[in-house]
């Protein structure tokens, strides 16, 4: 087993990662920019080594000066969390080469799946359902009119090495076309310093519902059921929860097999999620696979009882799965609390937290890394917390969200609080009836002033 494990990010999930080492007796060390001096991730560590200035760039990106730092500690490995580096093929190469296990995927498991186009052609060798549409990257803007001509419009555009709903274009008819290609190209190389593009079918009344796997070295995987995360804005997931409203048992069934084939097929190493699109008839289809832990894996660890952080580190030490598979005893939601005004476009609100009372109750988890009098930084994602509530019904969950979404109190900035309250009042999220366009007609009801 691993003696110090040094987390390669910040705030909430830093200190997740950090919460079950110290629970496994391994010793951490927290890496930090100047920005961050004040997060709690910084202070529960057992050790934090500055990394740089703000900018992510020359900081949590500067693969240099988070290996120094592992060095000079004497990290045996390192934990990405999410989002930074987690997929990053070269820095899980580099770790590799200086003698550092990386919590993570492998360099070639990255490269496998980390690009879309080649992640489809290897699912669809494994015999798991694909969207129909390009073979591999698009050659040209002639090919791009073949190929949207034999998958039928309409159809999705897609950065190869896109994330966050960058580089994607939904086209419906052959006249717009050449717009969205070149919008999407230019918006990807601006994004990722790369403009290559594959096409998908476009998948009417979708739902995003993804599986979560953990495989080890031995070639074994399980899943632990789904998640559904269908209600997102501009690509962005605001809220998801497990079991999905949507899933029936024998869905879920296939799609778990699903999972579990694809991670076995590419031998895949690690938690990591097999995500889905799946449409109104309950045809599914691969979208893509992340690498990695998940912004929301709390839910699945409150209704399965398992910590995916350390089956992560239990996995990277060598030691093998059980094999079973989890199906959901409870239900949970999660609700992402950022630093933005949903009455305002959801404009960033970056500044100092003022006062801060968190929920709590059975039931009720948060993790965070903000507390009251604490600056968040307008360098980074605005994602300040994420309030999870869990219940033997989907019913209670809603209820307890509310309440607990009601004791929430944080002054000094915007948040994403008010949008969540209103939206587990909405009567279709009630009913369960949600698809990956809810947002595009959700509206906010008016701020009630005191």
């Amino acid at each position: 087993m691993f003696k110090k494990i040094l987390i390669a990010n910040r705030g909430e999930i830093a200190l997740r990662v950090i919460r079950t080492c110290k629970e496994m007796g391994i010793k951490t060390v927290a890496v930090y920019s100047t920005a961050d001096a004040e997060s709690l991730h910084v202070r529960f560590a057992d050790e934090a080594v500055c990394i740089g200035p703000p900018p992510s760039a020359e900081s949590y990106l500067k693969m240099s000066n988070i290996i120094a730092a592992a060095e000079i500690t004497n990290a045996d490995a390192i934990h990405p969390g999410y989002g930074f580096l987690s997929e990053n093929a070269k820095f899980s190469k580099i770790c590799e080469e200086h003698d550092i296990k990386f919590i993570g995927a492998s360099p070639e498991m990255i490269a496998k799946m980390g690009d879309k186009a080649t992640a489809k052609a290897t699912m669809k060798a494994a015999g798991v359902p694909c969207v129909p549409g390009s073979e591999g990257i698009i050659k040209d803007f002639d090919d791009c009119v073949r190929i949207a001509e034999e998958t039928g419009y309409p159809v999705m555009l897609k950065a190869t090495a896109g994330g966050g709903g960058k580089g994607m274009r939904a086209v419906q008819k052959k006249e717009d076309l050449r717009k969205a290609w070149d919008s999407a190209r230019q918006e990807s190389a601006a994004a990722f310093g790369n403009n290559d593009m594959y096409m998908e079918k476009f998948v009417e009344e979708p739902h995003h519902i993804e599986i979560q796997i953990v495989g080890d070295s031995n070639g074994k995987a399980c899943h632990l059921s789904e998640r559904d995360c269908s209600i997102q804005r501009r690509h962005q997931k605001l809220t998801e929860e497990t079991p999905s409203p949507f899933m029936t048992d024998e869905l879920r069934e296939k799609m778990g097999a699903a999972g579990v084939k694809a991670a076995e097929y590419i031998k895949y190493e690690g938690a990591g999620t097999v995500e889905f699109l799946v449409d109104k008839h309950r045809n599914f289809y691969f979208m893509e696979m992340n690498t990695r832990i998940q912004v929301e894996h709390p839910i699945t660890e409150q209704v399965v009882d398992y910590d995916l952080i350390r089956e992560q580190i239990l996995v990277a030490a060598g030691v093998p799965i059980s094999g079973k598979n989890y199906l959901p005893q409870l239900h949970s939601i999660e609700c992402r609390i950022n630093a933005e005004d949903p009455y305002n476009n959801f404009r960033p609100s970056p500044g100092r937290i003022t006062n801060l009372h968190a929920p709590g109750g059975h039931g009720v988890r948060i993790d965070t890394h903000v507390y009251s009098g604490y600056m968040i930084p307008p360098n980074y994602d605005s994602m300040i917390a994420k309030l999870i509530t869990t219940a033997q019904s989907r019913e209670e969950a809603i209820n307890k969200m509310k309440r607990a979404l009601d004791e929430f109190v944080i002054e000094g900035v915007k948040t994403t609080i008010p949008f969540h309250r209103q939206l587990m009042d909405d009567p279709d999220y009630i009913a369960g009836n949600y698809t990956t366009k809810f947002m595009e007609t959700f509206e906010m009801k008016p701020e009630v002033k005191e």
